[in-house]
């Protein structure tokens, strides 16, 4: 899904003259309660969850075959309504809470194979240029608005669409990077791949992890090195483009934690919308 790059469009957040919360504030309390959800909602589900029954193949009817080379694969429900790229990617996007693109989404822990670049700039690409990352954007240079920051922009339109500008630049880069470039010249897929079953706390920790550990083209796994240097050339990117007030250490410091902190709270509810929608919407998400 559309990262939500915000730090880089808000800034510091340190409060000015309009008595409100700080950024830092509201973004923990956020992601409090949206793991205070997914305990509260998510866990009993899990615990309860049965183990689907298994059938011994008979191997006079069904001879095994190759899943790869297997034409009967493209009829199952998995293949059902999905998009061109989803079928290329192995991904789904199934929208969080119906609204929130989940690009690169791969239900389960299944070998695929790998990623050629073009299909790594494809994911990128329709992650940064979805319908729901223009509204999101507009969110995000609203919130700057009302800070009034950076303060060297003013108020009105005109500065409405610098800040607007910068988010969705902040977006764009940030994605392009660690979905993209980066798992191109280091050969890692981009890919989040669900944990699927298991403990919640266990599957809470895999998500968060997956930040840091990643595999690669080759299906062996390593340390995530796009998400971290991605992240950072992002930061310091947008350098170019913020005004000179925006362009200190403390400011490309905050714009790293931040993506750091939307990429793990992405992996956490690319990891649980399955789980939310059976639990609470009562929709059947078996792939």
């Amino acid at each position: 899904m559309a990262r939500p790059v915000g730090p880089t469009a808000l800034g510091e957040y340190a409060p000015r003259d309009t008595p409100l919360p700080s950024w830092h504030t509201v973004s923990h309390h956020f992601s409090l309660l949206l793991l205070a959800i997914l305990m509260v909602v998510i866990a009993p589900a899990i615990a309860q969850q049965p183990s689907p029954p298994s059938a011994a193949p008979d191997p006079k009817t069904a001879p095994p075959k190759d899943p790869n080379n297997d034409p009967a694969v493209n009829k199952t429900g998995d293949e059902v309504g999905k998009s061109k790229l989803e079928k290329e990617t192995g991904t789904k996007n199934d929208r969080i809470f119906a609204v929130l693109p989940n690009y690169g989404f791969v239900a389960g822990s299944k070998a695929l194979p790998p990623l050629t670049a073009g299909k790594k700039f494809r994911l990128a690409t329709a992650s940064v240029f979805d319908w729901a990352a223009f509204p999101f954007n507009g969110v995000l240079a609203g919130i700057a608005q009302a800070k009034n920051d950076p303060e060297s922009y003013g108020q009105g339109w005109d500065a409405y669409a610098k800040r607007y500008g910068e988010s969705f630049a902040d977006n764009s880069i940030g994605t392009y990077m660690t979905t993209a470039i980066f798992p191109s010249l280091l050969h890692e897929d981009p890919r989040y791949y669900q944990m699927r079953q298991g403990k919640f706390y266990s599957r809470a920790y895999y998500a968060m992890n997956r930040l840091f550990v990643t595999r690669t083209d080759s299906g062996s796994t390593r340390f995530n090195y796009s998400e971290s240097i991605g992240n950072a050339t992002a930061a310091a990117i947008s350098n170019i483009y913020h005004p000179a007030e925006d362009r200190t250490a403390a400011r490309n410091a905050t714009t790293f934690g931040f993506l750091i902190f939307y990429d793990g709270l992405s992996n956490e509810l690319k990891e649980f919308w399955p789980d939310i929608k059976r639990k609470v919407l009562h929709k059947d998400t078996t792939p």
